[in-house]
């Protein structure tokens, strides 16, 4: 598995941890930076790590700023992704079991590093359970046609 990864100056520290982590557990990983400690605008990295998984490159993305949550906003506006900003366990299993989500998104000024990997494995390790669930998530991915 392909995962894109970016983060913007609050999530820099936790976005180095996560690339080092993955590659360890044998995943390939696009790092779209940033990759030195200065200010940049969050939706611009959500843009290239939303990118690359619309275009089939990637399967999953990780995007990290301060809270999580301005990535998964500009993460949500992009047709075809789904981005849930993340703080805990059960959330990170359920957002890919029952929702399919395709971007995590984390907040580096919110949680450690050690929790931050601790989602992230939970995250890629699960997978869509299908179901009942197949035709909800349907559903919310048909609002972008409206």
């Amino acid at each position: 598995m392909k995962i894109a990864i970016g983060c913007d100056h609050g999530g820099l520290e936790h976005k180095n941890a996560i690339v080092e982590h993955l590659k360890n557990r044998g995943f390939e990983v696009k790092d779209s930076g940033i990759y030195e400690n200065h200010s940049v605008d969050y939706p611009d990295i959500a843009v290239k790590v939303c990118a690359d998984i619309t275009s089939g490159e990637c399967e999953l993305g990780i995007l990290v700023c301060g809270t999580g949550i301005g990535m998964s906003l500009a993460a949500n506006k992009v047709k075809g992704i789904r981005a849930a900003a993340l703080s805990e366990h059960f959330s990170a299993k359920y957002t890919r079991l029952h929702n399919n989500s395709n971007v995590l998104c984390l907040g580096g000024r919110v949680i450690g590093v050690g929790t931050a990997l601790e989602l992230v494995d939970l995250f890629v390790d699960t997978e869509f359970e299908g179901g009942r669930h197949e035709n909800r998530v349907n559903k919310v991915m048909a609002i972008e046609k409206e």
